[in-house]
């Protein structure tokens, strides 16, 4: 196997829009802080409200993968929403994301989850796994996802499912990279 570094284009460093933590700066990373900012200053979320680089870990098959949360929204204690960000087509999204959503927590589901590329966004029922609406403005606001909270259906992800949740995650997030080996940065917490 070919010993590479990396193949992601590396900028610098990055301040988190949300946490003011140093990133590794990348195209992605960059994509990340664009959206972190659109939810504070375009929908309205606090800062404090969202939780950044959440994971989830699985290993089955012997194949150990890291799953990434890339934002969690929390409105009244209660995490309401997760928006996963990818390059590429939304449709490959959809099902590792509500997959997350489910089992992210062990004691309540997260009922909505964003998929996006950056330029594009799909908002997800995490219980039915449709596909609710279409585009970044469909991404609700603070107002609208506080008017919708109690309708919300917040219960756990039945027990005897997580592992099958639990098992797609792992399936669609395993990074194999170009060269046959995981596409990380070496030493840096990457985004």
């Amino acid at each position: 196997m070919a010993d590479i570094p990396t193949h992601h284009r590396i900028y610098g460093n990055l301040s988190d829009f949300v946490t003011g933590e140093t990133l590794v700066d990348t195209d992605d990373e960059r994509y990340r802080q664009k959206l972190a900012r659109f939810l504070v200053e375009a929908k309205g979320y606090a800062k404090d409200e969202l939780a950044m680089r959440l994971t989830i870990e699985t290993l089955f098959a012997h194949q150990f993968v890291t799953s990434k949360i890339d934002i969690a929204v929390r409105l009244d204690g209660k995490p309401a929403m997760i928006v996963r960000y990818g390059p590429g087509s939304l449709v490959t999204r959809e099902r590792p994301a509500v997959a997350a959503a489910r089992v992210l927590f062990a004691e309540q589901r997260v009922p909505l989850a964003v998929v996006t590329n950056g330029e594009n966004a799909e908002v997800l029922d995490t219980g039915t796994g449709k596909v609710l609406a279409e585009g970044l403005a469909a991404i609700p606001s603070r107002e609208e996802l506080a008017a919708r909270l109690p309708k919300l259906d917040f219960s756990p992800w039945p027990a005897a499912r997580r592992e099958k949740e639990l098992r797609i995650l792992n399936a669609f997030d395993v990074q194999v990279c170009c060269v046959g080996g995981p596409c990380a940065l070496p030493g840096a917490r990457e985004g």
